[in-house]
């Protein structure tokens, strides 16, 4: 029976404390809670939180349940920009620095210090092979020297490896290397021609962690072609990127696509966005029977700068009566700022008036406002005392301010909001704030 009690006691402790990742974050007061997720090609399962303490130190303890895979660690919010991947092979313990300027060091674990030191081993020889070029050496022996340096690392790494997780990373990581010296500009072209050849988009490991995302940015916005524009080269290096992934299941490619849409529609390249839904992720969304994606993405078109501006009621003074008209139908001016705001927004009451001030000292004719309150119907008297201060205005009541259909065609979550469109009423511009604003007409001739 002590023997049984003993173990009753035991056991508990034996399964929750298998193995721990652990590790220090500075400068510690920047961060206060750290959550851990097992990724796998989909999904993210939460596995537990650890609180960060004042020395910055944390800790999980895995039982004996957690799987070996990779594992996702999140620091700060958005969660999706402030993580970082750790392999576990639930065979060790993991520690792990972490520094905001730095990033991450690996103290303890054998697999991911490899796959660190196989990093850090690369850059140098690549490092090596920029300087080569830089220096517009004639040693071509120097340069085979190079190569092969860099071809036995990673044949060395491969064996290293071998039998662990962190191989699938060091395979897939292998770079072109020649077999004989060659100029910069033909060693370019097939580095960017072999970008992808050892990247299997299919791998499991691969999905689950963030490389193949990583490896597809790097090529959308590292690959140039000096003869074409941005957004010609974004679309050619897009379109190799999906011959390469299109062997994915369907859900890792709207991962993969979603992304790369995401980046373009933050960077304001409004048609790069548009051409990847156009040609490959529409139709995975509708594959996938994804509506919210779709919707998405066709509200982001109708948006686009170039697009025609969803058309709305508005009631504009002729003859000093009021009179009913549709927005696309104006002809008051060069231009229109739609303003999407509301009177109980403190961010909107300091800088509508400034935006009143700015229009009004411009040319006559040049500026046309049509302000959309966004408004809850118990703050309409509160929107109706305000828009007194703003007569040149035209004012539109936008009843059930998150849920309105004006905003909801536009897509607008924050206010205040702008577009700009032309006498066509064509966007022009979405400027993020009233500076960006002033600098679109102050730059207009």
């Amino acid at each position: 029976m002590k023997h049984i009690l003993f173990l009753t006691f035991l056991l508990p402790s034996i399964l929750l404390g298998q193995h721990t990742i652990k590790g220090v974050f500075s400068p510690p007061g920047d961060y206060d809670v750290a959550l851990l997720y097992k990724a796998t090609p989909t999904v993210s399962k939460y596995i537990s939180n650890a609180e960060i303490k004042e020395d910055g130190s944390f800790a999980f303890k895995l039982d004996s349940t957690a799987t070996n895979g990779i594992y996702r660690l999140v620091y700060a919010i958005p969660q999706e920009d402030y993580n970082f991947d750790i392999i576990y092979n639930g065979k060790e313990d993991i520690e792990v620095n972490f520094n905001s300027e730095t990033g991450v060091n690996f103290v303890k674990s054998v697999e991911n210090k490899l796959v660190a030191s196989y990093t850090n081993s690369m850059s140098k020889v690549t490092q090596s092979i920029a300087n080569y070029f830089s220096q517009k050496s004639k040693d071509t022996m120097a340069l085979k020297a190079i190569f092969k340096t860099q071809r036995e690392a990673q044949l060395n790494f491969e064996k290293a490896a071998k039998g662990t997780i962190a191989l699938e990373f060091i395979k897939a990581n292998k770079p072109f290397i020649p077999n004989k010296a060659l100029n910069v500009e033909t060693y370019i072209k097939q580095l960017e021609y072999h970008y992808f050849d050892h990247v299997d988009f299919t791998n499991k490991t691969l999905q689950s962690s963030s490389f193949l995302q990583e490896r597809m940015l790097n090529y959308v916005f590292g690959t140039t072609d000096q003869t074409k524009n941005d957004a010609e080269n974004y679309r050619t290096n897009i379109d190799v990127v999906w011959d390469k992934m299109k062997v994915a299941p369907p859900k890792v490619k709207r991962i993969l696509l979603v992304d790369l849409w995401q980046q373009m529609a933050d960077l304001g390249h409004d048609s790069v966005a548009n051409y990847i839904s156009d040609n490959y992720l529409m139709d995975i969304a509708i594959e996938l029977n994804d509506q919210d994606l779709v919707h998405t993405l066709i509200l982001y078109k109708d948006t686009s700068i170039g697009s025609e501006a969803p058309d709305f009621d508005v009631k504009v003074k002729e003859n000093g009566n009021l009179v009913a008209k549709k927005m696309s139908d104006l002809k008051l001016a060069k231009n229109y700022i739609l303003v999407f705001w509301s009177s109980t927004c403190s961010h909107c009451m300091a800088e509508i008036p400034e935006l009143f001030e700015f229009v009004k000292a411009l040319e006559p004719g040049q500026v046309k406002v049509i302000a959309i309150g966004l408004e809850d119907k118990a703050d309409r008297s509160k929107w109706e005392k305000t828009i007194l201060k703003l007569p040149n205005f035209i004012h539109v009541y936008g009843e059930g301010k998150w849920d309105n259909e004006i905003g909801d065609s536009y897509g607008v979550t924050a206010t205040p909001t702008y577009f700009i469109l032309n006498k066509k009423k064509e966007i022009v511009d979405k400027p993020i704030n009233l500076e960006a604003l002033k600098d679109f007409f102050e730059s207009v001739d």
